[in-house]
């Protein structure tokens, strides 16, 4: 980790958002970029856009990435040490022109409990870097400080190529954009930001793909009260520490080697 423990935690508290975080060596980098590319070819662009969401119960890569001790060590120091895996989703943005180019597709300012029917609104999601994440490939944008605002208004995005599920957009009044900073990773590099961090990303103006695991976690005493944006309930797994709540039924899990 590029960030002391106790430096995280407070970064994570005053400006809601803690990075770069060295979460993977050199040849985790390669090994799982290469599975990666390899899920990308099976399930094609399409899917993986925004379409590959918690694969960690079928794709034992997934599965490793999500309970990567560095990963929870940092979300350890965020929240604490009882921690429960809420879900994963990967983001790969495409290129915006070119031969396969997407148009411009785009990440709204938003906050990620908005729309998760959680009680209290409290998560952490870490974006670890499968491939560079950069100004010019549309890399994570934050508002620092955002997260203490409470949960703000959401509207619909006005510009076509939201990639968010319900097109949901934070007002432009109320989005303080002299705070907003970009968030730059090296693949293997994650960051790690709080639920009510207001975010967002520009379009992918480069010839270079990026892709990121996002990886959601709760403490356990968060429950759900609402289906979430997708109509749904959350399958949560505990990854370390204890679970005294409860709040939610043990999933199905595969076996595991």
């Amino acid at each position: 980790m590029t960030i002391a423990a106790s430096a995280l935690t407070q970064q994570w508290e005053v400006q809601g958002f803690a990075a770069p975080l060295a979460v993977l060596s050199e040849d985790e980098v390669r090994h799982y970029r290469e599975e990666f590319d390899r899920l990308e070819a099976r399930e094609g662009r399409d899917r993986a856009e925004i379409k590959l969401i918690d694969r960690h119960f079928d794709l034992e890569f997934v599965w490793r990435l999500a309970h990567h001790p560095r990963v929870l060590d940092a979300v350890e120091a965020a929240i604490g040490p009882n921690i429960l895996l809420l879900a994963s989703h990967f983001f790969c943005k495409y290129p915006a022109v070119g031969a396969e180019g997407r148009g411009e597709r785009f990440v709204a300012w938003h906050q990620d409990v908005t729309y998760w029917g959680l009680e209290p609104p409290l998560a952490v999601s870490g974006w670890i870097a499968i491939d560079d994440s950069d100004v010019e490939n549309g890399c994570l944008r934050v508002v620092r400080g955002s997260h203490r605002n409470g949960l703000l208004s959401h509207g619909r995005a006005e510009r076509e190529g939201n990639l968010l599920s319900v097109n949901q957009a934070i007002p432009p009044e109320l989005v303080d954009l002299g705070k907003a900073v970009d968030v730059c990773l090296r693949a293997g590099q994650m960051s790690l930001h709080h639920g009510l961090l207001v975010h967002g990303s520009n379009p992918n103006r480069s010839s270079r793909r990026r892709c990121g695991l996002s990886i959601r976690y709760i403490p356990p005493d968060v429950r759900q009260v609402t289906p979430n944006s997708l109509g749904s309930f959350w399958r949560a797994v505990l990854v370390r520490g204890e679970n005294r709540s409860r709040h939610f039924p043990p999933p199905a899990l595969p076996p595991r080697a």
